[in-house]
């Protein structure tokens, strides 16, 4: 059952190039995948999830999926919730359904194939094969600098996933085996040496994948160039899987070598919350504040793999990094979807060009509100659960007789990235909706019906995590 979910999206995009309606096939495909992730995540430790077909004997590859443990659960199920709010919000231009549609559809099978692949090579093939419509999606189908935009993550990209290539293959020869969970079993066998080695591509390899500082600049000028459902598969959905990959792979294979580049990492956590954070501040345009708002809070879900790493038997940080990731995936597409409402209602995301639309769009600032107040971290919303787990995994280890360690201090100083985000965040919202309304938002119109349906789709998921996080939390014990 779990190949029919992962596939299913991929036949839907074949059905649309072979002349189906795109909208109305996407929608069904997506629909069908959510109610299927949402059985999935009662029924997971059932053995019809497992799915193996063997492709080569030597070396041993098999087109294999399952759900390893829970994290890989949470992980589809924020994918077919984004997926179906993607596939519903955005706008095709006239002609250009068949690529518009296709791709999100494609961009999907791929984040669920490498979410629930357990070879190494499908695990990498399928995030690959997701890259390729998000490339052409910018290039062909964005706005502004597209083509520049295009190129700049493409090569980011393509770097980025040479150097985890060689990482994963120097794994799979040291552990003599693709089979993922095969390979977590002898992990003994890796030398310190060996580890330190490989630790340092993964991190740079999966990091640029997940716009880690200063591997990150790729990333505010893609989302702000890429059509809605681009921005919000790959910001909300895709870019999970470097961070995926790390808690998967390099943690229980290589922890020695990831304890010896801590301290790296540490400060380059902070460069995503501090730095970019300043940087975000400094945006005059809402789809470059969002994107900029997504490559900061990577680095508190970094802080939390950072807790794991100091302290590998701390009980909070693997569970935090998980639910951040599932609550900032919700709510970044959330804000991208309706950023590209806007847009489409007013003709402009520059925030000296808007104000006052909440008069003309109440129900748009409404839904907006929730998603600010989400990225903010306000209690009740699924992002407070993340965080406030981050900050309290940052100090299971600590010790009063020894003083603060090194995650303790980044834990300290990322503390100011919430007092950051509610800076740039307020004072968009304030731009855009509160004061007198000017010339393109005095008549602009409130969502209609099926522009609320996504929007409603993923703030109820913000508030029945935000509100009972067991919902995820049961799913990792």
């Amino acid at each position: 059952m779990l190949a029919f979910i992962i596939f299913l999206p991929i036949v839907a995009f074949i059905a649309i190039l072979l002349g189906a309606p795109a909208r109305l096939t996407a929608i069904a495909a997506s629909a069908l995948n959510l109610a299927l992730g949402i059985y999935a995540a009662f029924t997971w430790k059932c053995t019809c999830w497992s799915f193996s077909v063997p492709v080569l004997e030597k070396p041993a590859l098999n087109l294999a999926f399952g759900f390893i443990d829970g994290m890989s659960v949470i992980m589809v199920l924020l994918s077919v919730i984004v997926t179906l709010a993607a596939v519903l919000s955005g706008k095709a231009p006239e002609g250009r359904e068949k690529l518009y549609y296709g791709s999100s559809l494609l961009i999907s099978g791929g984040a669920l194939g490498a979410f629930a692949a357990t070879d190494l090579f499908f695990f990498f093939a399928f995030h690959e094969l997701a890259l390729i419509p998000t490339f052409l999606m910018i290039g062909i189908l964005g706005r502004g600098d597209r083509r520049e935009a295009a190129w700049k993550i493409t090569i980011y990209l393509g770097l980025g996933s040479i150097v985890l290539l060689a990482g994963l293959v120097w794994l799979a020869n040291l552990t003599g085996t693709y089979d993922m969970v095969k390979m977590v079993a002898a992990a003994g066998s890796i030398d310190p040496a060996s580890q330190k080695g490989i630790a340092a591509l993964l991190i740079v390899g999966f990091g640029t994948l997940v716009s880690l500082f200063p591997f990150h600049s790729w990333a505010a000028p893609a989302y702000a160039s890429a059509p809605a459902p681009v921005a919000m598969l790959h910001a909300g959905v895709l870019k999970k899987f470097g961070l995926y990959g790390l808690l998967r792979l390099a943690i229980p294979l290589v922890p020695e070598g990831l304890q010896f580049w801590l301290t790296p990492l540490l400060v380059l956590l902070l460069g995503n919350i501090l730095w970019v954070g300043w940087v975000t501040i400094s945006q005059k345009r809402l789809d470059l504040m969002l994107g900029n708002s997504s490559v900061m809070h990577m680095g508190y879900i970094f802080l939390a793999i950072a807790a794991l790493i100091s302290f590998p038997e701390n009980p909070l940080a693997r569970s935090a990094a998980i639910i951040l990731m599932f609550a900032h995936g919700i709510s970044i597409a959330l804000l991208f979807g309706l950023a590209d409402r806007i847009e489409r209602n007013t003709g402009s995301l520059d925030l000296q060009d808007l104000g006052g639309l909440a008069k003309s769009a109440p129900g748009l600032a409404f839904l907006f509100g929730i998603a600010a107040m989400a990225s903010i971290g306000l209690p009740g919303l699924a992002n407070f659960s993340g965080e406030i787990l981050v900050f309290l995994a940052a100090f299971k280890s600590y010790n009063g007789t020894t003083g603060l360690g090194p995650v303790q201090i980044a834990c300290i100083l990322s503390i100011w990235g919430v007092v950051i985000s509610a800076v740039y965040m307020l004072r968009a919202y304030r731009n855009i909706f509160q004061g007198p309304a000017v010339k393109s938002t005095a008549s602009a119109a409130d969502l209609t019906l099926a522009d609320r349906i996504p929007a409603t789709l993923l703030v109820l998921a913000l508030f029945a995590v935000g509100l009972y996080p067991n919902l995820l939390l049961n799913l990792l014990k």
